[in-house]
């Protein structure tokens, strides 16, 4: 079974460089229109077995179980403890790999989760496919089993999830997506969602209403 794993910063915390632009209700919205947008895509891809979203936000927690998802509410330190101590539970439950999904990356549809899929699956029953995001992180990560490499998201975490397959001899892909290489995390990042294919809907609503205010 494939599990797929979405981690959310707590409201406050979120989406930090939007907040000269956005208000803060705005923002918080904002991100969880996003989580809403990324699960819908994965529960739409049928190679997804469960879907989890881990956070240690009771009110994203709430949200993720209203979008279908399962909450795992966690108060580790730091997004790959957090990340780590899901990938426990779940592989526990049975995942024989897992793909893990940053929450900001509304672009995100079945079609590019199938993508990622079918590239793990050509790996075999011991690989690694990476989707990365255009600053340099990493916006996907597929592993085959789930501990086949260690959690280390964050700034240039491609290079370093790249390195590590290579050192430990894992098969290992790399993906590119137009979608999933976009994070909302700065304004020209919203304006480059904006312009591009009509995924993630819920986001649009949400940065369509803030447009349509900007220009009142």
């Amino acid at each position: 079974m494939i599990a797929a794993l979405v981690p959310v910063k707590r409201l406050e915390q979120s989406k930090s460089r939007l907040r000269p632009g956005l208000a803060p209700d705005t923002l918080r919205e904002l991100t969880l229109a996003m989580l809403a947008d990324v699960v819908d895509a994965l529960r739409a891809a049928p190679e997804i077995g469960t879907v989890a979203v881990v956070t240690e936000d009771p009110k994203v927690a709430s949200a993720a179980s209203s979008f279908g998802a399962r909450p795992l509410l966690r108060s580790d330190e730091g997004l790959n403890a957090s990340l780590d101590g899901a990938r426990e539970v779940l592989s526990r439950e049975g995942a024989t790999a897992l793909l893990v999904v940053l929450g900001d990356v509304p672009g995100l549809s079945a079609t590019d989760v199938r993508a990622i899929c079918e590239a793990g699956a050509a790996l075999g029953p011991r690989g690694a496919v990476l989707v990365p995001a255009r600053d340099g992180g990493t916006a996907a990560l597929l592993r085959t089993p789930p501990d086949v490499l260690e959690s280390r998201f964050g700034p240039e975490s491609a290079a370093r999830h790249r390195d590590e397959a290579t050192r430990n001899g894992v098969p290992f892909r790399e993906l590119a997506s137009a979608a999933l290489a976009i994070d909302l995390d700065r304004p020209e990042d919203v304006e480059a969602f904006l312009a591009g294919p009509g995924a993630g809907p819920r986001t649009r609503a949400v940065l369509g209403v803030r447009d349509r205010a900007a220009r009142s």
